[in-house]
């Protein structure tokens, strides 16, 4: 029995010890490299877009304010409605303002019968002039007596207009073509002139304004592109501008800059810009918030890159690039505008990079990849519609990504 034993242990060592050395050997072997797909950069002219936050504004705005002291008789008007210029939208009382007009034109009257004497008077005091029968001081004071008469009938003259003037005032007409508001006083209210009582608000809304802003920052960089060559931007009333409503559906008019502040405020560190939108059927409407798409020119030499590929961080975006030896490196990039799942690159690559879109969880900068089709990754499309390459090979070709 003990025969056996030793036996036993003589032979189940040998193989234990060659297992444990296999599984050994096992463990040592290098790991597969990660996989990854990959689509290749090519530059192309893209269309530079800016993205910015808006707010609808009345092209004209037109405060309907009493210009009389009374008592409002009625609302003439449909509150919400639209008005043509000279319309009538309020009747003030005129009684004492009729009567104030009666008084002038009497005024006027008794100015032009005295004024009618002065003149006879001095036509008559001319034949007894040169027969030396009055003086000639009594001479000068009927031709200046005339003249004040005539002065008289200016000044009297002059407050009947005034007069008229007040009474039209008491039939309030629209200044401008527009949407009138709803009333801000009721038939019975005491309305002011001295203060200058609200009645409605008009708003000219066809053609309308879109107000927005840039940083300082973002305007120097434009104008830095613009002078290196790498932008060119058309003229201020050129830049096309296109608006997304609040539901995300964009607008169906397309409008243009016509103003461009040149100072910069001091408590946003913006700078204020207009477009004007046609708006027929009243879609856009003062005070709502849109967001503007600014087409800022064109890039001669852009990138289209898949979302998934950009990594944003605090610091800025960068794409993990595989370069000729299948190594993976981070490059840092300047992304612009967000188009239709690819971001706009317009710096940091170089035609012909390979862009890691799958596979970017697994690797780590500096360590080698293989890349393996895109078809096998199920990767998405190119913004243009190619797919990544299907060949792992580091000189493959693929479509460029679509310029923006």
């Amino acid at each position: 029995m003990p025969f056996l034993l030793t036996n036993v242990k003589k032979i189940t060592l040998p193989i234990l010890a060659g297992l444990l050395a296999g599984c050994g050997e096992q463990q040592q072997g290098a790991p597969p490299l990660p996989e990854v797909s990959i689509v290749v950069a090519q530059s192309t002219p893209i269309e530079n877009i800016a993205s910015v936050p808006g707010r609808v504004q009345a092209i004209r705005v037109a405060q309907v304010r009493a210009r009389v002291d009374g008592i409002l008789q009625r609302r003439v008007y449909t509150e919400g409605s639209d008005v043509k210029a000279g319309q009538a939208l309020f009747q003030i009382d005129p009684r004492q303002l009729r009567a104030a007009e009666s008084a002038a034109a009497a005024a006027l009257v008794r100015a032009e019968a005295t004024a009618a004497n002065a003149e006879q008077d001095v036509e008559r005091y001319k034949g007894l002039i040169k027969e030396h029968v009055i003086s000639q001081q009594a001479f000068d004071g009927a031709v200046a007596a005339a003249r004040t008469a005539q002065a008289d009938v200016a000044q009297a003259r002059a407050q009947l207009d005034g007069a008229k003037l007040n009474l039209s005032y008491t039939t309030v007409t629209a200044p401008i073509a527009g949407r009138a508001r709803r009333a801000e006083v009721t038939e019975g209210a005491l309305v002011s002139a001295a203060s200058g009582t609200l009645l409605t608000t008009i708003e000219q809304l066809d053609p309308i304004y879109v107000n927005f802003s840039q940083s300082s920052s973002d305007l120097l960089s434009l104008r830095s592109d613009v002078s290196a060559g790498t932008l060119k931007v058309p003229e201020l009333n050129k830049v096309a501008v296109t608006v997304v409503l609040e539901d995300g559906g964009k607008y169906a008019h397309v409008g243009h800059m016509n103003f461009l502040d040149l100072s910069i405020d001091e408590a946003t560190g913006t700078a204020a810009m207009r477009a004007e939108f046609p708006n027929p059927d009243r879609t856009l409407l003062p005070g709502q918030f849109v967001r503007a798409l600014i087409s800022a020119g064109v890039r001669p030499n852009g990138f289209m890159v898949p979302q998934r590929a950009v990594k944003l961080t605090p610091q800025g975006a960068s794409v993990m690039i595989v370069d000729k030896d299948n190594l993976a490196v981070s490059r840092n990039v300047r992304v612009g505008a967000l188009r239709e799942g690819s971001w706009m690159v317009s710096e940091g690559l170089q035609s012909g990079d390979q862009i890691i879109i799958d596979g970017l969880q697994k690797v780590q900068p500096g360590s080698p990849v293989t890349i393996v089709p895109a078809a096998t990754k199920d990767a998405s499309t190119s913004p243009s519609g190619a797919t990544a390459p299907t060949e792992p090979a580091s000189g493959a070709t693929t479509p460029s990504a679509s310029a923006k």
